[in-house]
């Protein structure tokens, strides 16, 4: 959430001294607002980075409420492993699309080696444990369904891990680590 401490010390100034107030340069008031500005800014980096991190839950997410919106039961065990081998393998056409464009003896352009790094890190997690939503609860899908997007939102939904062997364990919210 972004902070709005800028405005209220902004407004706070304004009636103290008017609106056409001029402002020393190190006057109380300006130091004031200066820090006001320093933590709406470091409040704004935060959130940014924070969402950032979010992102790939996020998109993960968005992946499975699409597939679970086509669905009207629970999903068994190998229908859900179904559904992660082809999340998993969802970039693989764009992957063998820059793997074609490159010319021999050349070295991987930056996007190629990213999406690599991102396959194999969940190629990883889904050996010890593929974090997504319950599709097994019939409720948590019809919550998944009526999910809008929002990472705050999230909380209401069920998450389990499910390994490439099978086993499925529960899980929390937000996602920590691979266990």
């Amino acid at each position: 959430m972004v902070s709005n401490r800028f405005s209220k010390v902004q407004k706070h100034i304004t009636k103290k001294k008017g609106k056409n107030a001029s402002l020393h340069e190190n006057s109380r008031d300006t130091r004031r607002l200066q820090s006001a500005a320093g933590r709406d800014d470091k409040l704004n980096r935060l959130a940014a980075v924070r969402e950032q991190q979010n992102r790939p839950y996020l998109m993960r997410i968005k992946f499975f409420q699409s597939a679970a919106a086509k669905h009207d039961t629970s999903f068994t065990i190998s229908e859900i492993q179904t559904l992660i081998n082809a999340y998993l393998h969802r970039d693989d056409e764009e992957l063998a699309a820059l793997k074609a464009q490159r010319r021999v003896g050349r070295p991987p352009s930056t996007r190629e080696t990213l999406l690599k790094q991102s396959q194999n890190s969940e190629q990883g997690e889904y050996a010890s444990g593929f974090w997504l939503p319950d599709f097994e609860d019939s409720e948590n899908l019809k919550a998944l369904a009526n999910w809008n997007g929002q990472w705050s939102s999230l909380s209401t939904l069920k998450f389990v891990r499910l390994a490439a062997d099978g086993a499925r364990r529960e899980s929390s919210f937000p996602p920590k680590g691979l266990s």
